[in-house]
């Protein structure tokens, strides 16, 4: 977007500004959609392409990364959106503090953009940035939240949208990662991200805009057990450095201004 990184971020990935400069050249984006699904390791594409075909099609780029320790969900999104590590952003467990540290937020905001966070009420993402001056969009449902980011690219007044669906990692840790009922999630998560960008490319045409389907870690299967918070049972968890919950797959789009 040509503005400066927050402060404490890291080097950007080559492969995506290679890519972002071979579409664009010297422009750049003046609008992000980060899709933010929880949970989708990289294994699990690789093995099921058919519940991810929407995403394949409505992408370029796909991107390998190596996700962060512990591979949790407020660790991992304090890295993704801070572009610092888990010890620097502060969260080094599945806690959920608002980060005092700069993040993507901060710099959007002080470059005069305007940032939105769409997601249900109480999940990570709906806590670990608030208290910035800017919008957010917490709702009880998934299908409220997938309505809500509609309704935000219709409007077209914000320029980086965030939405985020933790409907896999929801019923994985209940199923198992490769059940029929976590699989029709995955598939509903692609299929999201497809209507998302049916609606960029419709009403963001004089915008050049960066799409990603962008997950904070992967998965694995576990001997079942009796979950300690909630009494529930739990087939599939992650939080180890292992592959199978540490190794993702982002994938990028650009669309550009139609002239």
């Amino acid at each position: 977007m040509g503005i400066e990184p927050p402060k404490e971020a890291a080097a950007p990935a080559p492969q995506l500004m290679t890519y972002i400069d071979s579409v664009l050249g010297e422009e750049r984006a003046d609008r992000v959609l980060m899709y933010n699904p929880d949970a989708i390791g990289q294994w699990v594409y690789e093995k099921y392409p058919y519940f991810t075909a929407e995403v394949v099609a409505n992408t370029e780029l796909a991107l390998s990364l190596h996700s962060v320790v512990p591979p949790v969900t407020p660790v991992c999104f304090g890295t993704m959106y801070t572009g610092a590590q888990p010890q620097v952003h502060g969260i080094q467990a599945y806690e959920k503090p608002v980060i005092r540290i700069d993040t993507l937020f901060d710099a959007l905001i002080r470059a005069g953009k305007k940032p939105v966070i769409v997601a249900v009420k109480n999940c990570s993402l709906a806590h670990i940035f608030l208290e910035r001056d800017m919008d957010y969009i917490l709702v009880d449902t998934l299908a409220q939240s997938n309505a809500a980011a509609a309704k935000v690219i219709m409007e077209d007044k914000h320029d980086f949208v965030v939405v985020y669906n933790g409907n896999f990692d929801y019923r994985m840790h209940r199923s198992g990662c490769e059940s029929p009922e976590t699989l029709s999630e995955l598939r509903g998560n692609s299929q999201t991200f497809a209507m998302l960008s049916e609606l960029v490319k419709q009403y963001w045409q004089s915008h050049n805009t960066l799409m990603g389907f962008a997950m904070d870690h992967g998965c694995h299967d576990v001997e079942p057990f009796i979950a300690k918070k909630d009494g529930q049972m739990r087939y599939a968890t992650h939080g180890q450095d292992i592959p199978e919950d540490m190794n993702i797959l982002h994938r990028y789009m650009i669309h550009k201004a139609v002239k």
